[in-house]
């Protein structure tokens, strides 16, 4: 079977700088660790990325959440409405190493995907290692960080498995090695369905020899990149490495309580002429087959078979599955068309989520893959990337990481959801066309292991530092998990655009390959209809254990805050009593707070909610009540804070900055907003 888009990857081996999420925070496996490098590469996902990159997931206070899931904190971004018109708008950024767009040196291409399931409550976190149903299955399903950096634990199949063992052997899997305090993104059974999956024996492999599995041939866990099988989380690593891939991702026989979704594409950014084919084999809204050996609870689901013949030939049947984001309570097909006719942004039908089942779902399907030009940067660089001043006469500076800005999702049935983004970063050579060397080239002479060349004609020959594991290579970061709320009634019709923080403690060398602090986007321009939903996150322990911690304040401690100044070029913001652009805002989130309560709680990351209680800021937090003084350098202040959500009342402009991390001559913290009538 030939893959008809590869994305060609890399083994475990030595590892250097090369893909990182800067916003939202990409966590490169990071969870909480206190030192440079992270403590464990393969915690939930194959990343090939120096161990040093990353973030750590976010602290809700200012002490470290050690083993405490509720004092984690997760990004909380409201959703995009149901027309265009209604976007929440996020700038994804990234750093990449070795170059892309019109870099001649390479074939590059990015893929951006999510993956999510219902937020649910408290109660629902994984909290105990009871047989119970719930707790089973809170630990099969809930999305989530952890709050250990270990790697859940996997039994391997044997050959010719049969059912009973085959029952015992997952059975101990769920209840056992998927563990409530481990991170979880794809599931268990995904992985093993993965372990049983016949590779595809038609791609590229060069030189590299695949063996057989534990199960007695060679599975999708192996790949000419990883071929040693090494396992990171419940990744897979043939869909890893491949895109579009050609099996469904869904996470489960069904999408049980959590609704977990298949990996959603959200972008695919490379070259352009390609864009037809991505979007017509996205699996977004082009179904996808596998083979289903049985629908028996204690027998073998999935087959091994990836062709239609194969499956036959097992005694299976070959079953169509369709992606889907969210799933609609409602019971009949004519509520479902209601719902549709109502959304502008994605696709709503009444159908089954797989041809051999007889329940039907309104079933939500994302908006079509985002396919676009890759940004352009160099080779051997973490950092900014080339884009053409715009059409329009704007002069001001673009100077940006690479980015794409995205609409966060629509989910009609009003959940609130846990995600997790992806981003992917394909690099390949022309030394082989990539998109058409299928396996029938495996062991040509036209690329093998570290060739000698006789370059001279004279017998001396020169090596060539060549390993066909890594021509082609894919490296991967992925963020934290997030939340996307609902949006509330007074955002109807709202187009929101996210104001974020990136970077971490340290000056440039100790955070690299992350940045220094700065807010994202650091110049926003937005109509005075429009919404700004303020918000950071950050960590209180990662000191580099002695590796460096240049800054203010606390060492290893992330903290942020807003203050009005009059012009970027300064360094010294206007004191609460000078300031002029709060009067011009009110909080769509704490609608009785004042320009001072907001102004406030932005100046001391939410240490002091506001001057006074509202019904969102507690009295005991107020300014006014609050006997606790605030640390200079907000040490004592929260490491993350929800902010607002800021509609408003006139234009303007405001200049803001800082206090902690804006060092002038060390390191900058600055940003611009201005409110205007329309886009101009």
């Amino acid at each position: 079977m030939k893959a008809g888009i590869l994305i060609l990857a890399v083994t475990v081996g030595i590892v250097v700088s090369d893909v990182y999420l800067q916003n939202p925070r990409g966590s490169n496996n990071r969870l909480n660790e206190n030192t440079a490098n992270r403590a464990n590469a393969n915690r939930l996902f194959d990343s090939q990325n120096n161990n040093k990159g990353g973030y750590n997931t976010g602290d809700r206070l200012d002490k470290d959440f050690a083993s405490e899931v509720r004092r984690q904190y997760a990004m909380q971004y409201y959703a995009s409405g149901p027309s265009i018109a209604e976007a929440s708008k996020l700038a994804v950024e990234w750093t990449n190493q070795h170059g892309c767009g019109d870099n001649e040196k390479l074939n590059c291409n990015f893929v951006i995907q999510y993956m999510c399931g219902r937020n649910g409550t408290d109660e629902d976190y994984p909290n105990g290692a009871t047989r119970s149903e719930p707790d089973i299955s809170e630990r099969r399903f809930y999305l989530r960080d952890g709050v250990s950096t270990a790697t859940n634990n996997y039994r391997n199949p044997a050959k010719n498995e049969a059912d009973t063992t085959y029952a015992a052997r997952v059975k101990n899997i769920w209840e056992v090695d998927v563990d409530d305090v481990k991170g979880v993104h794809e599931t268990a059974w995904w992985y093993d369905n993965c372990k049983h999956r016949e590779a595809n024996g038609g791609l590229f492999h060069a030189d590299q020899q695949l063996q057989p599995d534990t199960i007695g041939y060679v599975t999708a866990s192996k790949t000419r990149q990883n071929n040693g099988g090494q396992r990171s989380g419940y990744e897979c690593p043939e869909e890893r490495d491949y895109y579009p891939y050609w099996h469904p991702t869904n996470m489960f026989e069904t999408p049980g309580k959590f609704k977990r979704t298949p990996w959603i594409d959200l972008a695919w950014l490379g070259d352009p002429s390609r864009c037809e084919d991505i979007k017509a084999k996205s699996f977004n809204r082009k179904s996808r087959f596998r083979c289903v050996l049985s629908r028996c609870k204690n027998e073998r689901q999935y087959g091994k078979s990836i062709t239609h013949q194969g499956c036959r030939e097992e005694g299976g049947a070959w079953v169509e599955f369709v992606s889907f984001m969210d799933l609609l309570d409602v019971t009949s097909e004519e509520e479902c068309n209601k719902v549709a006719a109502a959304d502008a942004r994605n696709k709503i039908f009444w159908g089954n989520l797989r041809t051999d089942d007889v329940e039907k779902y309104c079933i939500v399907q994302a908006p079509e893959v985002i396919c676009d030009k890759a940004p352009t940067s160099r080779a051997n660089h973490n950092g900014n990337a080339y884009y053409a001043p715009p059409e329009d006469g704007d002069t001001s500076p673009n100077l940006n990481t690479s980015r794409i800005d995205i609409d966060l999702p629509f989910f009609p049935s009003q959940e609130a959801k846990r995600c997790v983004l992806r981003l992917r970063y394909n690099i390949s050579t022309t030394d082989y066309d990539p998109f058409n060397t299928f396996s029938d080239k495996d062991g040509e002479e036209t690329l093998k292991n570290g060739p000698q060349l006789d370059i001279l004609g004279n017998g001396q020959t020169l090596k060539m530092a060549i390993n066909t594991a890594q021509f082609g290579r894919v490296f991967q970061d992925r963020s934290h998990v997030y939340t996307v709320l609902p949006r509330t009634k007074a955002m109807e019709g709202k187009r929101l655009y996210n104001l974020n923080v990136r970077g971490k403690r340290g000056n440039a060398e100790q955070t690299y390959p992350a940045t220094e602090y700065d807010f994202v986007p650091d110049r926003l321009k937005v109509r005075k209809d429009d919404l700004v939903h303020i918000q950071w996150t950050g960590s209180n322990s990662h000191d580099n254990n002695n590796d460096g911690a240049a800054g203010q304040g606390a060492a290893g401690t992330d903290r942020n805050n807003m203050l009005q100044m009059s012009d970027l070029k300064k360094n010294i913001p206007y004191l609460l009593s000078e300031t002029t652009f709060w009067d011009k805002v009110q909080s769509l989130t704490d609608p009785e707070a004042t320009p001072n309560d907001i102004a406030i709680g932005l100046a001391t990351s939410g240490f002091f909610c506001g001057k006074t209680k509202t019904n969102v800021c507690q009295e005991k937090d107020s300014m006014d009540v609050k006997t606790t003084k605030i640390d200079d350098e907000l040490d004592n202040a929260p490491a993350s804070y929800f902010g607002h959500v800021l509609s408003f009342k006139d234009t303007g402009v405001m200049y803001y900055m800082c206090s902690r991390n804006n060092a002038f001559s060390n390191r900058s913290q600055k940003g611009a907003l201005w409110v205007t009538e329309d886009e101009d």
